[in-house]
């Protein structure tokens, strides 16, 4: 019950998934990213022990074509399965079981999968595929927020949404943007608030993680971001 975006960017090599659905706790259970070696999302009845085996055969720089096989052969329930990845060389591929709850499918493009199941109609992925296509030039995160919102805007599920997800990986072991929204009327509407939020804080964190000298997060923000003020200071 699901609708996503994989995707890598050509221009900065990050790897992201932007995700939305009508459960909870979906950014703990399908989204997965290799730093540097590719990355998927595995729903629609989320196993989050198929994310090991797809964890592992991405690291090993095997084509998406053939992690989305192994991943299904070793697993005895493959029809209700929806699986997208990228790979190391910015290849996609994806595949939607047949037991997959209608509308279900995916739109493959160029460096990239959108995907859904339990949807309205196919004009969910068509209109996340075009959102995302849409500026190469705007920030990874940036355009999976779009392309969810894209999705959301066509229809999304009928039931709606209750949880959401955006996860991005740079060159960095850790990720540059880890943020998640659970059990929210409008889960894909929260994301965008969160994001726009910390999306001028990403080179704090990453600075912060190998530097004990940056300032606090609040004295940061208020010397780059023009006109934001703490509320201890307002």
């Amino acid at each position: 019950m699901t609708f996503s975006v994989v995707a890598r960017c050509k221009r900065t090599g990050q790897f992201g998934v932007g995700i939305a659905t009508y459960s909870p706790n979906v950014g703990g259970r399908c989204p997965l990213i290799v730093p540097g070696m590719g990355a998927a999302s595995i729903q629609s009845v989320a196993n989050p022990q198929l994310n090991l085996i797809a964890r592992t055969l991405l690291a090993q720089g095997l084509s998406a074509t053939k992690v989305v096989s192994d991943v299904l052969a070793s697993d005895p329930f493959p029809d209700y399965r929806q699986i997208a990845v990228v790979d190391v060389y910015g290849h996609a591929h994806a595949a939607t079981g047949s037991r997959n709850a209608a509308w279900a499918g995916h739109q493959v493009g160029d460096g990239f999968v959108c995907s859904g199941n339990v949807l309205v109609g196919e004009q969910v992925v068509t209109a996340m595929a075009q959102a995302f296509s849409a500026d190469s030039d705007l920030e990874l995160a940036e355009r999976l927020v779009r392309s969810i919102e894209a999705g959301r805007n066509a229809g999304g599920q009928p039931e709606g949404q209750n949880s959401s997800a955006l996860l991005v990986y740079d060159r960095q072991p850790f990720p540059i943007v880890d943020l998640r929204v659970e059990l929210h009327d409008e889960p894909v509407g929260d994301l965008r608030r969160l994001w726009d939020w910390y999306a001028p804080m990403v080179p704090y964190y990453i600075e912060r993680a190998f530097s004990p000298n940056v300032p606090r997060w609040w004295q940061w923000r208020q010397k780059h971001v023009p006109g934001w003020t703490p509320r201890h200071l307002a």
